[in-house]
């Protein structure tokens, strides 16, 4: 049987992300923090060319996101 992670928790996502420097995450971790949903977080990593594929495992570069979603800002 599968191992069942425990229930996201942004706030602890953030601070790490924020202390350590967290770099890559998980979907589900990603998702979580972007408030976006699983297959919409998906397609913005594939976009920004952040996905990377280490055997079974899939991590997401979060910097490459960011720098990828400051494309976006609308000035006024």
């Amino acid at each position: 049987m599968a191992y069942k992670r425990e229930d996201l928790n942004v706030e602890a996502l953030e601070r790490l992300m924020k202390g350590a420097g967290k770099k890559y995450v998980s979907l589900e971790e990603g998702a979580a923090l972007m408030s976006l949903g699983r297959n919409n977080f998906r397609e913005i990593a594939k976009d920004a060319k952040a996905i990377y594929k280490i055997k079974r495992r899939v991590l997401i570069n979060m910097d490459k996101i960011y720098e990828f979603m400051e494309a976006f800002v609308e000035e006024d």
